[in-house]
């Protein structure tokens, strides 16, 4: 019995040591390129971000065979009428609309209610074959909701993705929330952030370039201008249109 114990112990941690093992570690210079309506094109960077839902594996493995990292967009703060697992959501975390069609934040201090919806989903990137995770609408708690979510129970929650999505081998960024990069940081990978320039947070992102860990900076106006502040600070910057859907891409590397 003691040496079936041990064998078993033994096999976990070897899996254990295998998923961490195989886990991507983004690079600080990382190249990237983000697109979330259409097609995704390849386009000659490190690593390109797209929507989990609508690409399949074999879109994935294009991107790996071009020698490119794949990035899982997954919305892990609002409700989004429109995805399979919709349905799923009860009324009671649905709240304010956020202002996009069909989607309405997530009442994220229900974790145990949100939990086997979210890590699904994570479970599908890692099925298709992504490398890493991008959980969009990370900062409810500084928008109007519907809900009284304070600072703290956002960090719970985000923390609780980080943790979700390391559970099945995948690399994450934080996605925005700037304000709170600080706790956050030991987290995740690295963190992609929207319009840091725009509105004067790109030093709120310090911590993870202190860490050796990517600052991905979105820019939807200001280019070639904010290229570089971006450079100064290590700060891999591109402007696209806030459609994301592959019409405007200019990179400042």
């Amino acid at each position: 019995m003691i040496k079936r114990i041990f064998l078993t112990v033994l096999a976990v941690s070897l899996c254990l040591a295998a998923s961490a093992a195989a886990q991507w570690t983004p690079p600080k210079s990382l190249t990237w390129y983000w697109q979330l309506q259409g097609t995704p094109k390849i386009q000659p960077v490190q690593a390109s971000d797209f929507d989990g839902f609508d690409n399949s594996a074999a879109t994935v493995a294009k991107f790996h065979a071009a020698g490119q990292k794949a990035i899982c967009y997954i919305d892990v703060g609002t409700w989004e009428n429109w995805r399979s697992d919709a349905g799923k959501f009860p009324a009671s975390v649905k709240g304010a609309t956020n202002g996009w069609p069909g989607e309405r934040w997530l009442d994220v201090r229900q974790i145990a209610t949100l939990a086997p919806i979210m890590s699904a989903r994570f479970q599908m990137c890692a099925a298709k074959g992504f490398d890493a995770v991008e959980p969009d609408n990370m900062d409810g708690w500084e928008n109007s909701t519907g809900f009284p979510i304070s600072g703290a129970q956002q960090i719970a929650y985000n923390k609780w993705v980080a943790q979700a999505v390391h559970a099945v081998g995948l690399a994450v960024f934080q996605k925005n929330d700037p304000e709170q990069a600080g706790s956050l940081q030991p987290s995740f990978n690295g963190v992609i952030d929207e319009q840091c320039n725009q509105y004067s947070e790109c030093n709120l992102l310090t911590p993870y370039l202190t860490a050796g860990k990517p600052v991905l900076d979105a820019e939807y106006r200001g280019y070639p201008g904010f290229c570089a502040a971006d450079a100064k600070a290590g700060i891999m910057g591109a402007l696209f249109n806030t459609a994301l859907d592959g019409r405007v891409f200019k990179h400042c590397w």
